[in-house]
């Protein structure tokens, strides 16, 4: 009988810590389920952000193309000066303190050019597409004669020139040059960041304000180059480009060099501490509609930036672009007419929706109804579901 029972007791023993056993199992595989949940959540966040990153590269892309062929045409339009000026050139490698042959051989270059606008007046549209087509390829083959013949750093040593012609030509061949992108690490290489920065903070020309603008804006997107300006203390002195002139076109290729900056995760806080954020508000206040394009395209690199490395666990806190009043900027121009310069302000809401510590800021300035009308009325599939998404997901949003 005791046998028995002790049999009995024995077995309510062992199913009693079976049962313990199989219910730890159970819990331990439920929350590997949870975690593996979360997994999956957080890798489609992820590739929903890299879709929307590789988007906002190709129109950063195409932008970039449009200011490159808008700075190409300006040089462009002096056809017939390539010859004299690679004759110009020729000598001042020799010579640099040749100034008075380089103004006389100035004067006949415009001369040439007066005759070659009364002359194209004449031709029609196709001949002059057919003519600017010929004219960009000429004006590439003469770029890559220049440096093969005279070599970057003649070129650069003549922005540093007395004679104020032969500064301002050199200056554009510099920013043709960085145009392209085999030309970008040379002109880093030779000391032509440091040197253009220097005309932008000592120069008072406009013409050479503009094309030195152009040309940083151009080198700034390359990350040698970004580092160099940013160790330069480049932005502080881009953002102060704003109480130096208001010269539209000036101001559109800074704001275009402080957005191609924006892209880059390693300067973040340094942008915000050197004025580069405030700077970009004050420019838009300009009201210029590509100056406001750059801005928008720069609050969207910025906040991206951030986001990424909020998801990447790398960053926490409130967003930087808070503090300086973006949010109540993005939110007041989130239905202008430009479809592109909409799309970048779009996306930098939604971006910085992500972010959790910006919540009751989007509460205060009334910015989350604007994630729920890009979620209905943006004319972008992904961002509409990214909106839905952060909307969906974010618990301070739900109500």
């Amino acid at each position: 009988m005791t046998v028995s029972i002790s049999c009995k007791n024995f077995c309510l023993q062992f199913f009693s810590w079976f049962w313990v056993q199989e219910n730890e199992e159970a819990n331990e595989l439920k929350i590997k389920l949870e975690e593996l949940s979360q997994m999956y959540e957080s890798t489609v966040d992820e590739l929903q952000t890299v879709k929307l990153d590789y988007d906002d590269l190709l129109q950063q892309k195409e932008k970039l193309g449009e200011e490159v062929r808008d700075m190409k045409e300006r040089l462009l339009l002096e056809e017939k000066q390539r010859k004299q000026m690679e004759s110009e050139l020729s000598k001042l490698k020799k010579n640099l303190r040749e100034s008075e042959n380089v103004v006389e051989e100035k004067r006949y270059m415009k001369e040439d050019l007066s005759k070659g606008s009364a002359e194209s007046g004449a031709q029609t549209g196709s001949q002059r597409s057919q003519g600017l087509k010929k004219s960009l390829s000429g004006q590439r083959a003469t770029m890559a004669r220049l440096c093969e013949e005279v070599g970057i750093q003649k070129i650069l040593q003549l922005i540093k020139s007395e004679d104020l012609e032969v500064q301002i030509q050199a200056v554009k061949v510099v920013a043709n040059l960085a145009a392209e992108e085999a030309n970008q690490v040379k002109i880093v290489e030779e000391g032509g960041v440091e040197a253009l920065l220097m005309l932008v903070q000592s120069s008072q020309n406009s013409t050479i304000l503009r094309v030195a603008s152009g040309a940083i804006a151009n080198l700034a997107m390359n990350e040698k180059s970004q580092d160099l300006i940013m160790n330069k203390g480049g932005a502080q002195l881009l953002a102060k480009m704003v109480t130096k002139t208001d010269d539209p076109q000036t101001l559109r290729m800074v704001a275009g060099a402080l957005a191609n900056l924006c892209g880059n995760e390693k300067f973040l806080k340094l942008l915000k501490e050197e004025e580069g954020i405030k700077g970009l508000l004050t420019m838009a206040q300009s009201g210029n509609i590509d100056i406001i394009a750059q801005v928008a395209r720069g609050m969207a690199n910025f906040a991206k930036c951030e986001t990424r490395e909020i998801m990447q666990g790398r960053r926490k806190g409130r967003s930087l672009l808070l503090e300086e009043g973006v949010l109540e900027w993005l939110t007041s121009n989130s239905h202008i007419d430009s479809a592109s310069t909409q799309r970048h302000i779009e996306l930098a809401l939604c971006h910085l929706a992500q972010n959790e510590e910006n919540a009751n800021d989007f509460k205060r300035t009334g910015s989350v109804t604007e994630i729920v009308r890009i979620s209905v009325e943006s004319s972008r599939d992904d961002i509409r579901s990214l909106a839905k998404k952060i909307l969906k997901t974010n618990p301070y949003f739900s109500s």
